[in-house]
């Protein structure tokens, strides 16, 4: 029995020691786990703060792109809309969305060729009477300077005949003169009957004749001195007509300066029909973009205005991201790195590269920008809007919208 009790404390005693010394490996394997677990934490504390460092992200982000205001170029009643122009419905560029009335632009481009053609009419007449003309005026002045050529040569001719006709008067007198002395001479004798009758009446006769010969020349000369006055005169019309016929020039130049004018009608003409071509093509508005339609205000049957809002398009193969970077976060960002985009609404990220860096501060392109001039001055960091491009076929779908929420990373290394 006794030995039984002593195995028993033996044993006991055997039990504790194993027991104190599995106690003491365990509290050891404890502290090196915690040790390994803490060693870990700093190296994994370390590695992220030092692989932090080549990144800088914010949530201050959103996708834009542009919104494509589609409006009337001319004023008109809306006639025709198309049934897919709808809120929220894809159209493709170039599809009609809706028609104007057009029969009044049709008006206006039907009196508008009626204008071209009686412009070209006038534009062949005037540039054909130009030659004309030319050769008319010069003809005149050309014509004018050979009659007076003429009308000279008459002066002279006529002068030399009432040369002539004096030089005969004087002749004349001259033999009346010796006739008449004659006649006196035969008449003494006759009355002394030295001479017969006969011979005194041939000398009368003689006498008469002279006499009546100077009547002639004297009528002659002054006959002549008439022609030569009326020469004279012509001579004046063809100076006149010279100088009405010098002209010419001005007329040709009056004629071209028309063919020019109706020229720049025709033009203007030309121009009036490719307006009101234009303005009846306005009559149709189609869609600039492909995209989806939103904001649409017209109805049909409204009277609308140039310039006036229709609708918007989206486009939504060109959109980017906006994202507003504290100016701390600038330092080491260029363009041309990667990025990585978290889009809210469909919690998955998309490859893209910062394509441009901004010029200012964002509060600057606002209407009413801050003004640090007072003693109030808080010193508040600033944001810097980045633009962001996604990677081609990023989103082939084009799931994306503009004004989505997103988180923007961008990576340095």
């Amino acid at each position: 029995m006794a030995r039984t009790i002593e195995t028993e404390v033996v044993e006991e005693a055997v039990e504790t020691h194993d027991s104190s010394g599995s106690n003491t490996s365990r509290r050891k394997l404890s502290r090196w786990i915690l040790l390994l677990i803490a060693v870990l934490a700093v190296a994994g504390t370390s590695l992220w703060w030092l692989n932090s460092r080549n990144y800088e992200s914010t949530d201050d982000a959103q996708i834009e792109g542009h919104l494509d205001s589609v409006s009337a170029r001319v004023s008109g009643t809306v006639a025709f809309i198309n049934p897919r122009v709808a809120n929220n419905q894809f159209v493709e560029a170039g599809t009609l969305l809706m028609q104007l009335d057009p029969r009044d632009y049709a008006a206006e481009l039907e009196h508008a060729k009626a204008n071209l053609d009686t412009s070209t009419a006038e534009a062949r007449s005037a540039q054909v009477t130009v030659p004309i003309v030319d050769a008319s005026a010069f003809g005149q002045l050309h014509s004018a300077e050979a009659a007076k050529q003429q009308a000279l040569s008459s002066v002279d001719s006529e002068q030399a005949n009432l040369v002539a006709a004096q030089h005969k008067l004087r002749q004349d007198e001259a033999i009346h003169a010796r006739a008449e002395r004659d006649r006196v001479r035969y008449k003494a004798l006759v009355e002394k009957h030295e001479i017969s009758r006969s011979d005194y009446d041939a000398r009368e006769t003689e006498a008469i004749a002279a006499e009546q010969a100077v009547e002639a020349d004297r009528a002659a000369i002054t006959a002549r001195e008439q022609k030569v006055a009326e020469a004279r005169s012509l001579v004046v019309q063809r100076d006149a007509q010279i100088e009405s016929a010098r002209i010419a020039p001005q007329q040709v130049t009056d004629a071209r300066a028309k063919s020019d004018s109706a020229a720049g009608h025709l033009e203007q003409a030309r121009a009036d029909l490719h307006t009101a071509q234009l303005n009846l093509s306005y009559t149709k508005i189609y869609a600039p973009v492909n995209g989806v339609i939103g904001r649409k205000t017209v109805e049909l049957g409204q009277r609308v205005q140039p310039g006036q809002g229709l609708l918007v398009i989206v486009p939504l193969d060109d959109i980017w991201i906006t994202a507003n970077f504290k100016e701390t976060q600038l330092k080491r960002m260029r363009p041309g790195q990667s990025a990585t985009i978290r889009v809210d609404t469909f919690g998955r990220d998309y490859k893209g590269k910062v394509e441009s860096l901004p010029g200012a501060a964002g509060p600057l392109f606002s209407l009413f920008p801050p003004e640090n001039a007072t003693g109030n001055y808080v010193k508040v960091v600033q944001r810097f809007p980045v633009r962001i491009r996604l990677d081609k076929n990023e989103d082939p779908e084009h799931l994306l919208r503009p004004g989505m929420s997103l988180e923007a990373t961008v990576d340095f290394r």
